[in-house]
């Protein structure tokens, strides 16, 4: 895509316990304007797996999240496929910063190595791929943590694990 307008509008407002950020919207969730849509995809099945959510959320629920106190984005938020068909000039690390120091969620979870990388290294000169987990950095208050990838593409990763940590430290805010 060459628009430079969102796809689908971020989910966030002040006071979010936790804000997901994916890389950007794969294929169907674009088409079908919802967050992490692809059939197969483990983000809304986990989110329940872990007690995130009290029941399994539908992709077109997600602005239910809200009243969890957690919200979504994406560090791309114009283009849509995997992450190998994405343009690197599309990634927003600036205007995601941005919203983060304006929103001020307590913890910034990254929904795949990518986005984390890209952040990171822009951010904070980081060299390599982040570990998984609670990260040193922070944006002001606002803890940033690394989850392995929910998408099918990235099956050979998948380890529920840091999930069930980062249910541990939001139970803890």
């Amino acid at each position: 895509m060459s628009d430079r307008r969102p796809i689908i509008p971020d989910l966030l407002r002040p006071g979010l316990r936790l804000v997901f950020c994916g890389s950007a919207l794969g294929t169907a969730s674009a088409k079908a304007k919802a967050y992490y849509a692809k059939p197969g995809n483990k983000f809304w099945p986990t989110l329940h797996d872990i007690g995130l959510t009290p029941h399994r959320f539908a992709p077109g629920d997600y602005p239910a999240l809200l009243e969890l106190g957690i919200g979504l984005t994406d560090i791309n938020k114009t283009q849509s496929g995997n992450d190998d068909a994405l343009a690197p000039e599309h990634d927003d690390v600036a205007g995601l910063a941005a919203k983060i120091e304006r929103y001020r969620p307590a913890i910034l979870a990254f929904t795949a190595k990518r986005p984390a990388q890209v952040f990171l290294r822009d951010s904070f000169g980081l060299q390599g791929p982040p570990p998984y987990g609670l990260q040193p950095q922070r944006i002001g208050r606002t803890r940033l943590f690394v989850l392995p990838s929910t998408s099918g593409s990235g099956v050979r990763y998948w380890d529920i694990a840091p999930w069930r940590e980062l249910k541990i430290l939001f139970d803890g805010l």
